[in-house]
């Protein structure tokens, strides 16, 4: 038993036969074994800016703020997480943004673009409707599957009520239940 102390608490530490602690990204690679959950990824680190320059057009990446450099370096170090620990999503699905879709490239080597995930920045165009498709998908995925989802905070806070900085992503499991979050590096 050991005792440590911090701001005048003592803290208890015990060392039993078979009882260890477990690093956060054990912890995180056996949620996702067990499934039934997403992975709501926030695409990797940008070019400066807010939202994207006016006149942006969503089929010209060159018209839209893009993955930086050290984005890009993110994003294929979040793949190499995954596959270290032999993990596989059973689905890839992104945003229509060139920053969202590069990201799931560099991680996974594809994505299926999926609409519910598109930037609702500036407006809530149909966020009911939104909400309800990823609950809906969020339910079938079953035990022993995760689906990973790569969009936008502004989709992620609608969605959860959390904030993410760009690169990490939210564990959620049913009900938007949030079971992690990491970054994956």
């Amino acid at each position: 038993m050991t005792i440590v102390t911090r701001r005048g608490f003592a803290v208890l530490a015990f060392a039993a036969v078979g009882v260890r602690a477990q690093p956060a990204d054990d912890v995180l690679a056996a949620q996702l074994r067990s499934g039934r959950c997403a992975v709501l990824w926030r695409h990797a680190q940008t070019t400066p800016g807010v939202g994207d320059p006016p006149g942006f057009r969503l089929g010209v990446c060159s018209s839209q703020r893009n993955l930086s450099e050290e984005g890009r370096t993110q994003a294929r170090a979040a793949g190499e997480w995954f596959r270290r620990r032999g993990l596989k999503p059973s689905e890839v699905r992104t945003s229509a943004w060139c920053r969202c879709r590069d990201t799931a490239d560099l991680a996974f080597g594809s994505h299926t673009h999926w609409s519910p995930l598109d930037s609702t920045f500036g407006g809530a165009a149909d966020s009911d409707a939104r909400r309800q498709a990823m609950l809906d998908a969020l339910a079938r995925i079953p035990m022993g599957a995760f689906e990973v989802w790569v969009t936008h905070q502004v989709n992620i806070g609608a969605f959860t009520g959390e904030s993410v900085a760009m690169g990490e992503a939210l564990i959620v499991g049913p009900g938007v239940r949030v079971l992690g979050r990491s970054g994956f590096g």
